[in-house]
C-alpha cells in the first residue's frame, strides 16, 4: 500500500488524522537497508579470526606442538565442511542462494581452514616432498569443487588465485625459484596461458549456462591477467620484434574486451578495456618521442598528456551515453 492510499482513506473519514500520521511515517522515511555492511562485517570477522588463530599458534607453537595445532585446523576444516553438506540445497548449474544466513561464512571459513591445513602440513612435515605443483593444485581443486558444489564466488575466486599459483609453481623449476631468477619470460607468457584459460571459461560459462554468474569473476581476473601479461612481455622484449607480437596481442584482447562488453552492457569491462588500451598506446607514443631525441620531443609528450586525458574523459562519457541508449 502506498501514500496515495492511505490519503484517499483519510479523505474520506475512514481513518482518524493520529492513524494517517502514524501509516504515512514509513513512506516518508522508508528503511535503511544494511545488508552489504553487515555481510562485509562477516566476511571481515572470519578473516579477522583466521588470521588471530594463526597469530596465537605462531606465537606459542612451542608450547602448544604442531600435531596438536594441525588437529585444530582439521577439525575446524571437517566441521564446517559436515555441517554445510548437511545443510546446503541440492546442486543445480544455475544459481543456488544460500540455506540460511550463516551458511557462506561457516563455508569461508572452512574452505580457509582447508588450504590452511594443507600449507601447514606440507611446510612442516613435507608430505608432498617437494613437489610443490602437486602442492598447490590439491587445494586448487578442492576449491573448485567447492565454489561450484556450494555455488560460493568467494571460494570460486579463491580458487582462481590458486590456479594462478599452481600455474606459475608448475612452470617454475625449483632452482629459479631459489634463485629468484624470472628474467627469461617464463611465467609472462604462463599468466598469457592462464588469461587465455580464464576467458575461455567466461566464455563457456555464459555460452552453456554452466554458473553463468561465474561469468564476471573469470572474466575479471581474465582481463587483468591478459593485459599485465601482454605489457609484460612487451617491455621484456622491447628491443625485439616480438615486442610488436605482444603489442597486436593487446589491441586484439581490447578489440574483443569491446565487443563483448557493449554486448552485456558492461561498463566496467570497457572502463578496463579503455584504460588499458589508453597506457599501451601511450608507451607506444612516449617510444616514438624517445627516438626523435629532439628538444620538441619532451613539449609534445607534455600536450600529448593533457590532450589524450581529455579525450580519455570525453571517451569514456561517450561509452557511457552509448551503453545507456543501447
Amino acid at each position: 500500500m502506498d501514500a496515495e492510499f492511505y490519503k484517499t482513506l483519510f479523505d474520506d473519514g475512514l481513518i482518524s488524522e493520529e492513524s494517517f500520521n502514524k501509516l504515512n511515517q514509513p513512506q516518508q522515511h522508508p528503511d535503511l537497508s544494511v545488508h552489504w555492511e553487515v555481510r562485509t562485517l562477516l566476511y571481515v570477522g572470519v578473516v579477522l579470526l583466521t588470521g588471530g588463530l594463526g597469530l596465537a599458534v605462531y606465537e606459542n607453537i612451542d608450547t602448544i606442538g604442531h600435531t596438536a595445532v594441525l588437529t585444530l585446523i582439521g577439525l575446524i576444516a571437517a566441521g564446517c565442511f559436515i555441517y554445510c553438506f548437511r545443510t546446503t540445497k541440492p546442486f543445480s548449474w544455475d544459481k543456488v542462494s544460500a540455506p540460511n544466513a550463516y551458511f557462506d561464512y561457516i563455508l569461508l571459513l572452512g574452505s580457509i581452514s582447508l588450504v590452511s591445513f594443507i600449507g601447514y602440513w606440507q611446510f612442516q612435515y613435507h608430505i608432498f616432498g617437494t613437489d610443490y605443483g602437486l602442492a598447490t593444485l590439491i587445494p586448487m581443486l578442492a576449491l573448485f569443487f567447492t565454489g561450484y558444489y556450494f555455488d560460493h564466488l568467494g571460494i570460486l575466486s579463491m580458487a582462481i588465485a590458486n590456479l594462478a599459483v599452481w600455474m606459475g609453481v608448475s612452470v617454475t623449476p625449483k632452482a629459479l625459484l631459489l634463485q629468484n631468477d624470472f628474467d627469461k619470460g617464463t611465467l609472462t607468457n604462463t599468466y598469457i596461458v592462464l588469461a587465455i584459460v580464464l576467458l575461455a571459461a567466461a566464455f563457456l560459462t555464459d555460452r552453456y549456462r554452466l554458473k553463468k554468474h561465474f561469468k564476471f569473476s573469470y572474466q575479471h581476473y581474465g582481463v587483468h591477467a591478459g593485459y599485465i601479461s601482454l605489457l609484460a612481455g612487451y617491455f621484456h622484449y622491447y628491443d625485439g620484434y616480438l615486442a610488436a607480437v605482444y603489442m597486436l596481442a593487446l589491441f586484439l584482447l581490447s578489440a574483443l574486451l569491446y565487443f563483448d562488453a557493449m554486448k552485456n552492457k558492461s561498463f566496467y569491462f570497457l572502463l578496463l578495456m579503455t584504460l588499458y588500451t589508453y597506457f599501451a598506446i601511450s608507451c607506444l607514443v612516449m617510444r616514438m618521442l624517445f627516438l626523435a631525441a629532439t628538444e620538441g620531443a619532451l613539449y609534445l609528450a607534455f600536450f600529448y598528456f593533457i590532450g589524450s586525458a581529455l579525450a580519455l574523459i570525453f571517451l569514456l562519457i561517450h561509452f557511457n551515453k552509448k551503453l545507456k541508449t543501447a
